[in-house]
């Protein structure tokens, strides 16, 4: 968490700044691609292997293997409680490991700490600033952390937070401020961008807001580690994606690639009211074009691989059971069908 009151409180590895030589940045062309980036593109961006962490009797992250290539903007997806901050944390340099190996653009915490605080921006899931310093105020006193940098205006610019400047982070909204921590994270040019949990609570609105920056940040051709609960959210902004459970990734690789893996190309969701009890499963997994089947919160949940004809084959064995159908929804398949596939639990499950 990062703390402004009156003093900073800075840990390692919190934000970066990396300006390139020469005039200064205009604020259409603040985010672009750096030689240092180029110079690694043969190289993973980020290299996990083995990680490891601990807290007493709870194993946050078990085992770990991750690689994020570079220019890409991968999602870290998951539940609450599935090691998704522990492991971002130690990306960044915030949390230190038990045992395992962690390497950022080729370089390491231990021994290239200074450069590597140079070269990354990150977003906290969740970012207290200073309610009394206006939003000007706020991203110099991060510009001032560090050697290099764009202005200040122009990183507020980059937010659209042009006519927020001299208000006080106070009165803010959500979306703004979060916003605000965007610019912090971007003001040095960084080309590795760590976003955790960028959106979350934000209206519909905002969150668009920030969609359309980080896909700006993208076009830069430079790295992207998000996590995030909300799906469409993965969807639109990762290329590809790895799914943790109890500390480690059960499911790697695009988003279509892993819903054609893991599920059927149609999901049908219906709920037979109070007669759910006497629902025959078995031969409703009978039907020719249900591939899966389960009972979920007193509904019933199935992969379907023909809709045409298995839903029709539904309706009349149901007819035949004399079970009365309330409810029946259907949609493509989603990467949050893809984790209860695998996991039972859905990714807003405690």
């Amino acid at each position: 968490m990062i703390v402004l009151s009156g003093a900073v409180r800075y840990g390692a590895g919190l934000l970066s700044y990396r300006k390139p030589q020469g005039d200064a940045v205009k604020p259409q062309t603040v985010l672009r691609h750096t030689g240092a980036m180029s110079s690694n593109a043969t190289k993973a961006a980020l290299r996990v292997r083995q990680l490891r962490k601990t807290y007493k009797d709870v194993v946050a992250v078990n085992g770990l293997d991750l690689e994020v290539r570079p220019g890409e903007c991968f999602g870290l997806l998951g539940p609450n409680g599935a090691g998704k901050t522990t492991t971002i944390e130690i990306c960044e340099g915030l949390t230190t490991a038990d045992s395992g190996e962690v390497e950022v653009l080729g370089l390491t915490w231990a021994a290239d700490a200074k450069a590597l605080r140079q070269r990354l921006g990150i977003q906290l899931q969740e970012t207290q600033l200073s309610d009394k310093l206006t939003v000007l105020e706020t991203v110099k006193l991060f510009r001032s952390f560090f050697h290099q940098g764009p202005e200040a205006m122009e990183v507020i610019a980059l937010v659209q937070l042009e006519e927020k400047a001299n208000s006080r982070v106070g009165n803010l909204s959500g979306g703004q401020k979060q916003r605000l921590a965007l610019a912090c994270a971007l003001v040095g040019e960084p080309d590795f961008l760590f976003l955790d949990e960028p959106t979350t609570g934000l209206d519909p609105q905002a969150r668009r807001q920030l969609w359309e920056l980080i896909e700006k940040f993208k076009l830069s051709g430079r790295t992207i580690l998000l996590t995030t609960h909300y799906m469409d959210e993965a969807e639109r902004l990762c290329e590809r994606v790895a799914i943790m459970d109890h500390g480690k990734v059960i499911a790697l690789g695009t988003p279509r690639e892993l819903i054609a893996s893991v599920c059927a190309e149609h999901m049908v969701e219906f709920s037979t009211g109070t007669h759910g009890h006497a629902l025959d499963l078995s031969a409703v997994s009978a039907i020719d074009g249900i591939r899966d089947v389960q009972r979920e919160n007193g509904s019933v949940r199935m992969q379907v691989t023909a809709l045409h004809r298995a839903v029709p084959a539904l309706l009349a064995e149901l007819g035949r059971q004399s079970v009365p159908l309330t409810e029946l929804r259907t949609h493509s398949a989603t990467l949050e069908d893809v984790f209860v596939t695998l996991t039972g639990r859905h990714l807003r499950d405690e």
